[in-house]
């Protein structure tokens, strides 16, 4: 079983994003929470609330029996592009440079580690 959370319109950079994000793929949630945490980036912040979303919605959705945090591992976690909004810094001799205000959209999904190895042995 599988849950995700997503987190859309977040102000910065996906390129920026994806520094702090390749640092928790794969890893167990316990892991990669204290990755975060511990990570001096501003993105990690934005990152560490959408894990906690994904073990808090796997939990509401696991109601049948009692599943520890240590259990769970981060399948998958990617950062897709979102719009950007496009600003104009006057320049020199009547030019006009624009900025890009880059933003992204987070998606992560936490699995039970159990469940993917036996998936894996099956096919």
């Amino acid at each position: 079983m599988e849950a995700k959370a997503v987190a859309r319109y977040i102000p910065s950079s996906p390129r920026k994003m994806r520094v702090v994000i390749d640092l928790i793929r794969g890893k167990s949630v316990d892991e990669a929470l204290n990755i975060l945490h511990y990570t001096p980036k501003r993105a990690a912040k934005i990152a560490e609330k959408v894990l906690r979303s994904a073990v808090a919605n796997f939990m509401n959705k696991e109601t049948e029996r009692k599943v520890d945090i240590s259990d769970l591992y981060v399948k998958e976690v990617y950062v897709d592009p979102g719009p950007m909004l496009k600003r104009v810094l006057p320049a020199p001799f009547g030019r006009a440079y624009i900025i890009r205000r880059r933003s992204n959209h987070l998606t992560i999904v936490v699995a039970e580690k159990s469940e993917g190895k036996n998936k894996s042995k099956t096919k």
